[in-house]
This record gives C-alpha cells, structure tokens and sequence, in this order.
C-alpha cells in the first residue's frame, strides 16, 4: 500500500513568516517590464533579512513605476502620493514615527522632472529612507516621451532623438548628501538583491537608481535603457555581498582585494574590487568616476557611495521616540503657564 507524498512546508525565514507573507497584487505593467523584476528582488530581500511586513511603510508618486508598490508586501503600509510629491509624505510619516522603515519607489519623470525639488532637499536631509527609482528613460503612462534622465542621443521608437543632457540622479544624491547611493540593472538580480538589502539596513537616505527598461516604448535599437545596451555596456565597479547582522561574519577573503562597511545594524556590506583603485567612502572620487563612465558611454553599477556613520535627519533632530499619535496630551500640549509666559515675553 503506497502512502501519499506529503507536500514540503514552505520555507520560513528568522521571524517565521513565508514568502506569501511579503507577496502583493498581480502586476498590471507590461509583460517583461523590469519594474517587474524590482519588485521581486524587494520582496525577496525584505523575506531573507525578517523584515516584518507592517513595520515597512511604501511610498509612490505618479507613473508606472509608482504603482510597483501594489505588487509587493501587501500588509504594509502605503500612501500614493501625487506626482512628484512621494518626499514630503515620507518625511512627515517619518516625523510622526521614527519606527517605520519607509521604501520609496520613484520613477524617472516623477523624481527627475517635476519632482526634482522634493528630491534635492530629501537627499540634503539625509532621511532615514530607500529610495528607489525606477528608470527607463521615457515616461510609459504617456506613450513614451523622453524624460530628464534619457541620454543625448538616444532614439524615441518614432525616430526623434534627443538633444539634451541627462540628470544624473546618482551624482546628485551624492554631490546633495545621500549616505548611500548605488546603480543597478533590472536584469541583474544578484547585484541588485545585495544592494537593496544593504540599503535596507542603512540608516540614512539610501538611494538606487535602477535602469529598468520599457518594454513597449524604449527595448528598441538605438534606446541607451534597453535590455541589449545595458548587457553590452553595463560596467559593475565591485561585486557586492550583504552579510546581515544575524549571520556569522567570519568569511575569507584575500587581502587587498575586498573593501567591508560595517552598517548601523552591525550587517557588513562587503565589495570586492573589479576597480583597484575606486573607493566607495569618497564622494568626490565617485562624481568624477560617474562624469567618466558618462564620457566612455558605458553604465557604471554598483555601490557608489556610502557613508554608515554620518547622524540623519531624525537623528539631528532629536525626535521623541514614541510615534506621535500615542502621545499624551500633556506632553504635545503646553501649559498654560508656558504660554502666558510666551505671550507676556512678546508684549
């Protein structure tokens, strides 16, 4: 008499939740969008590091890459703000409670165009935050305009080539103070999984621009944010391993060859030079290697920047350590002594 296979028990990680745990809606984007692939490798760094899923609060502004957040870690929270705007609401979420771990996920047009200005005083403040951009260099919800970060040269399906320069997200956020900031490839899942794990455990504003090809309206040839391009001209400074703080950190290497940040958390970030002489603590050296790559037309990914010890913006600030909603009425009220005393003081 056979006795029936009994099915294996899905894998649990450190808290003892499943990866269905951290799983979100069905993706409505395009079949092989690389916004796609982003969301699974958040999903899967935030299940291998025990990352409770209600502790996570997602922010999105307005574009394809904005509804990314529907797609993973459905028992977070969650705010889609309008276009361009996904920085204040994460700073003010982020002052009414230190304790949240806030995942922005961006796009090129919402980051680089209309919100430049929220994102250029979020990178100065050094909030304690991820922020994704998910960049394909077009703007998909309006049929495949170039955005801010298309290259001079590139080619619109229809023919038109561009004729402006490009932002560059990555030298912004660090010339503007970003404590970690990192390139990647949709397409390049082992680099990118170790990166958003060690941005997950900074404590700073964390920032990964991630070329994410479109593939409706820029996967064709003549595109610089096609899959075909990005394999051919993709240039990883390092390769990049995350040992979490609730791992054995004792791992052979050779000397001279491998660089380790230590994060807030006690995790290690460990990067094994591909260039000798490229220093991942210089803010100065990594502007000058991305004006480089730029000259070369080559992509440079990889961990740009990063600085674990620099105090962020919650911090400066001396914030309770309560969220703010569970805090009495004395202690968000003045008394009425202090007020008089204010008001007599202006008289």
């Amino acid at each position: 008499m056979s006795v029936p296979a009994t099915a294996a028990a899905p894998r649990q990680n450190r808290i003892g939740l499943t990866v269905i745990d951290y799983r979100g809606g069905k993706t409505t984007l395009c079949a092989g969008c690389g916004h796609n692939a982003v969301s699974e490798r958040i999903l899967e760094a935030c299940f291998d590091l025990g990352i409770p899923p209600e502790r996570v609060a997602k922010f999105s502004g307005i574009g394809c890459s904005s509804k990314s957040p529907a797609y993973f870690l459905s028992r977070s929270h969650a705010f889609n703000s309008v276009h361009g705007r996904m920085p204040s609401v994460a700073t003010g979420a982020l002052l009414a409670n230190k304790h949240l771990l806030a995942l922005g996920v961006s796009g090129d047009g919402d980051t680089a165009s209309i919100g430049i200005g929220q994102f250029v005083h979020l990178m100065r403040r050094n909030l304690p935050m991820v922020y994704v951009v998910e960049n394909n260099g077009v703007y998909g919800l309006t049929k495949g305009q170039f955005s801010a970060t298309a290259d001079m040269g590139s080619v619109l399906k229809g023919g038109a080539v561009n004729d402006l320069p490009p932002i560059d997200t990555c030298a912004l956020a660090i010339q503007l103070g970003a404590t970690f900031v990192g390139r990647s490839f949709s397409g390049d899942k082992k680099q990118l999984s170790a990166m958003l794990k060690a941005a997950l455990v900074h404590r700073g504003t964390a920032f990964l621009d991630v070329l994410s090809p479109c593939v409706t309206f820029n996967d064709h040839e003549g595109s610089t944010k096609s899959y075909a391009f990005l394999k051919e001209q993709v240039e990883p400074l390092q390769e990049v391993s995350l040992v979490p703080h609730f791992e054995d950190i004792a791992v052979e290497y050779d000397p001279g060859t491998t660089v380790d940040v230590r994060m807030h958390d006690g995790s290690r970030l460990r990067l094994r030079k591909l260039e000798a002489d490229y220093d991942p603590g210089s803010r100065s050296r990594a502007v000058a290697r991305l004006m480089e790559s730029a000259g070369e037309e080559s992509v440079l990914t990889g961990v740009l920047f990063a600085d674990p010890d620099a105090p962020d913006f919650l911090t400066r600030l001396a914030t309770v350590d309560g969220p703010l909603a569970t805090l009495p009425q004395a202690a968000v009220r003045p008394p009425r002594a202090v007020l008089d005393e204010v008001n007599e003081s202006l008289r």
